[in-house]
C-alpha cells in the first residue's frame, strides 16, 4: 500500500485490522515512524489503528509500520509507504 502526500500536509492514514483479527482486538498499538516523518498523533480502537503524520522531503519514500499486539497475545506487523511529492 503506497500513499502520497505533501512535505507541508499533516493526514491520517488509518489500518483497518478487521479481517485478520476474526473476533480478537487491539490491545495495544505502536507505530514505527522512520527519521523524516514526524508523528504528531495516534489512536486505536478495538480493530483499526491510526496516525498523523507531517513532514518528509520531495522525492523521498518511508516506510511506515504499525505493531499491534492483541487480546489474546498475538503480535502482528503492517507497513505502508509514503511517497513524498510535492503538490
Amino acid at each position: 500500500m503506497t500513499f502520497t502526500k505533501d512535505p507541508n500536509a499533516v493526514l491520517d492514514y488509518t489500518i483497518d485490522w478487521t479481517r485478520w483479527l476474526a473476533s480478537d482486538q487491539i490491545a495495544t498499538s505502536e507505530w514505527l515512524v522512520p527519521v523524516g516523518l514526524t508523528k504528531m498523533a495516534d489512536s486505536k480502537t478495538a480493530s483499526s489503528a491510526t496516525v498523523w503524520l507531517s513532514g518528509g522531503t520531495a522525492g523521498q519514500s518511508y516506510t511506515v509500520t504499525n505493531r499491534i499486539t492483541t487480546s489474546a497475545g498475538r503480535t502482528e506487523d503492517r507497513s505502508f509507504i509514503a511517497k513524498v511529492e510535492e503538490r
